[in-house]
């Protein structure tokens, strides 16, 4: 009794395991309909803290975005996270900002502005 217990334990413990695998990667559709939304979020301003929120929700979505666009929302991503640093390092934040103008560039060209 104590075996099968054990093995129907173990069965149950692989399909929880394999239910919180990776996440699916989005299309590009997906990924700008999900960027538009933290876009249009009104608390995600031009200020150090909207700036902090913003990135924040970009995050995630950069992690399964799809393929076009990953590297796009990491570049904002990078960008921001240097910015708003307390003493943000000029040299990296000068290279960073060719990323993140085209970045922008990019994001309207997969998602319409």
């Amino acid at each position: 009794m104590k075996k099968i217990t054990t093995t129907l334990l173990a069965a149950g413990l692989l399909l929880s395991a394999s239910a919180c695998s990776a996440p699916q990667q989005l299309s590009t559709a997906d990924t700008c309909s999900r960027v538009k939304t933290v876009i249009s979020n009104p608390t995600n301003s031009t200020d150090k803290t909207g700036m902090i929120k913003f990135a924040n929700q970009i995050r995630p979505i950069e992690a399964v975005s799809s393929d076009e666009l990953k590297p796009t929302l990491k570049a904002i991503v990078d960008y921001l996270d240097e910015s708003v640093k307390d003493n943000p390092d000029s040299a990296k934040l000068d290279s960073l900002k060719t990323g993140y103008q085209n970045a922008g560039t990019a994001y309207g060209k997969y998602c319409g502005s």
